[in-house]
């Protein structure tokens, strides 16, 4: 980095962290034992998270892009969540009970519980969000889970119970959906409540205030009913470019950030780094792709599709973008689950096999320009992904190579995330788009592949409808045998693998980067920010007080 460079991050530094504190001189980190056990837990201090995402909306059940669920998840419970192990534990629930048919979940809530404004929690408030969720007025992409619901009740302010049409095998799953309060939402437009951006949740950490396109604060709930985390604040900074981000770790702005895996394999891996800083490296439940708007006529043959599936290399990308940190996606589900299917259709790189299908449904050079062409029309269209994703972006410009070598003209658009996702990826003004999912253990996809999701604001944005996949995601969630639900899920795979209406690109691993003064990281199955209440940094080495 030139000297430079180094005065104009510190710049940025300086002026964008305007939260009232005072930073204390940096001590260096600590020699020896880092992990639990250390030294006893410490209460203080913030943490500075980077993003290159603002969120959109802060009440649970309208949260569907990742920076908004991240923010919402710290302020608000869900009745159930995962543990270390990707076990299903209790959160606003200590315990529950299901019926010997399966049909009815009988929730026992913790008692004593309040909510931010200091009202109590009950029964009353898991009922109404049940019921705030599945109406028709509300904009959410979750209400299919609970709209297996039969009757919800309140049977004590303590004892929550639903019951089911049918066997529902994502039932508890589904409960870990944040639990929002009546007293201040009921008989309202959510999308206009100032809970939007004024959250009042049950959770951890309470809202502190939110600039827009800079940062979003929050501060320890000191009655949390699970004992008030270790770390005073969590400031969720939003720096729309990674290298910027980077640089801002580098230099104390940021303590936590997601490196790209250019910055891990190759800016990181140094010894003045690793004295500083905690990376971890771990495959998650993501997957990148590249989906197609299919009410597009281009797009509306599988064939083209396929081509363009055989003309990209995606071990290419994979060493290229991801420096090998990650592997080739076959399919929505991540390998090593059990629902997993390794023997779908492969596409491997073959621009040959790509020409013979694109000529198949009717494209080529017919003027020799180099462009395919079919009614007159140049076979040419726009990859939209969102500012700030490197991966996504350099992953854009290896596809746009490859499939000029077969004749299609690929332009590039980087657009800022909230407008991305609000005025082209809900609205469906786009043609071809990169993207990712962040998924959970629970097979069911649902809201994403049936084709009664496809309305604004709800996940099946590109439109795909297949009766088979539709019959199949019904049968995968309406049965409690495994094995029903695996052969399910494998044929789901196998429909996607054939008719691509996403190019499966890659599993990232994740690669997050922790300033080492944070104790009590613990990787495990579930990653590591399933226990970050119990991150802590000890008093010598704290940097911030109020």
């Amino acid at each position: 980095m030139t000297k430079k460079s180094v005065i104009v991050f510190l710049v940025v530094l300086l002026t964008g962290l305007s939260f009232s504190a005072c930073r204390k001189k940096s001590a260096p980190p600590p020699a020896g034992k880092t992990g639990p056990g250390a030294e006893a837990p410490a209460t203080g201090d913030a943490i500075i998270v980077g993003s290159i995402g603002d969120a959109s909306t802060l009440i649970p059940i309208l949260a569907s892009d990742s920076a908004s669920a991240e923010i919402a998840g710290l302020v608000y419970n869900g009745l159930i969540k995962y543990d270390k192990d990707l076990n299903i534990v209790g959160d606003l629930a200590q315990s529950w009970e299901i019926s010997k048919d399966g049909l009815t979940i009988t929730f026992h809530l913790r008692p004593g519980v309040k909510w931010h404004d200091g009202k109590p929690f009950s029964a009353e408030d898991a009922l109404f969000t049940y019921q705030a969720i599945t109406d028709p007025r509300t904009p959410t992409a979750y209400a299919s889970a609970f709209l297996e619901v039969r009757e919800a009740k309140v049977l004590d302010p303590n004892t929550f119970q639903v019951s089911y049409k049918q066997p529902f095998a994502p039932a508890l799953d589904s409960w870990g959906v944040g639990i929002i309060p009546q007293h201040l939402l009921a008989n309202q437009d959510l999308t206009k409540s100032s809970l939007v951006r004024n959250p009042v949740g049950t959770g951890y950490y309470r809202f502190g205030g939110w600039k827009t396109g800079e940062k979003i604060e929050l501060s320890f709930n000191p009655n949390y009913f699970a004992g008030r985390p270790y770390i005073d604040r969590y400031i969720y900074r939003i720096i729309p470019d990674q290298a910027t981000m980077f640089l801002e770790l580098l230099s104390g702005g940021v303590d936590e950030v997601g490196l790209t895996p250019l910055q891990y394999a190759r800016q990181s891996e140094n010894a003045r780094f690793r004295e500083s800083y905690n990376r971890y490296r771990y495959l998650t439940f993501s997957y990148s792709y590249l989906g197609f708007n299919l009410k597009d006529p281009r797009f509306a043959d599988k064939r083209v599709r396929q081509a363009i599936a055989s003309a990209i290399d995606k071990k290419e990308i994979i060493d290229g973008v991801l420096f090998g940190l990650g592997v080739e996606a076959t399919g929505p589900y991540r390998p090593n689950t059990w629902y997993y299917n390794p023997g779908v259709k492969k596409y491997p790189y073959d621009p040959d096999q790509a020409r013979k299908l694109l000529k198949e449904a009717g494209y080529e050079d017919r003027n020799g320009d180099g462009i395919l062409d079919k009614d007159g029309q140049p076979f040419e269209f726009t990859i939209l992904t969102n500012q700030g994703n490197i991966t996504r972006s350099r992953t854009a410009e290896i596809i746009q190579r490859r499939l000029k070598k077969i004749g299609i003209s690929v332009k590039i658009r980087i657009l800022e995330w909230s407008a991305f996702i609000n005025e082209f990826i809900d609205k469906r003004r786009f043609e071809v788009v990169i993207l990712g999912w962040q998924m959970g253990p629970e097979p069911d996809q649902f809201d994403i592949w049936h084709s009664s999701k496809t309305k604004e604001k709800e996940l099946n944005f590109v439109n795909f409808i297949n009766p088979e996949v539709d019959q199949l995601l019904e049968q995968g969630r309406h049965t409690f045998d495994l094995e029903k639900r695996k052969q399910a899920y494998f044929r789901i795979q196998e429909i996607l693998a054939e008719e691509q209406p996403y190019v499966f690109l890659f599993y990232p691993e994740a690669l997050p980067a922790i300033q080492k003064r944070f104790r009590g990281i613990e990787p495990a199955p579930a990653g590591i920010s399933y226990n970050f209440e119990k991150w802590y940094v000890p008093k010598p080495f704290q940097r911030y007080s109020w």
